[in-house]
């Protein structure tokens, strides 16, 4: 069963066993607007919770999209090479950033669920 949880910095983390799926929140690609250009990690790369894994540009910014845990990179997008503009059409489904395997499940129990990513969102932003 996946478990999906979020960032303050509007990614999202969908964890299957130990693997996990990265982007960003509807939220978040409502915010940038067109998104024109996305910068992927490579296959194999290691990051850690919070480290830059991957920069989405749109008509308005660039913008990191931070790791919300460590692992490895075990796959990236690659509709988003030739469609960037999946992500606005489809944050968090065909508009996904990358999968990794994480390595310390623990990370996940400060990230947010679904109720308090919302709540978040009222009160932020």
């Amino acid at each position: 069963m996946s478990q999906t949880r979020y960032t303050k910095d509007h990614e999202y983390i969908r964890v299957d066993g130990d693997i996990a799926t990265v982007g960003i929140t509807d939220y978040a690609q409502s915010q940038l607007g067109d998104v024109v250009f996305v910068e992927l990690p490579q296959t194999g790369a290691r990051v850690e919770q919070g480290e830059q894994a991957a920069v989405v540009e749109s008509v308005k910014a660039a913008s990191e999209v931070y790791a919300p845990a460590s692992g490895e990179i075990i796959e990236v997008n690659p509709e988003l090479e030739g469609a960037p503009a999946l992500v606005n059409e489809d944050a968090a489904g065909k508009g996904w950033f990358l999968k990794m395997r994480i390595s310390d499940a623990s990370q996940l129990d400060a990230l947010m669920d679904e109720e308090a990513y919302a709540a978040f969102v009222k009160s932020c932003c």
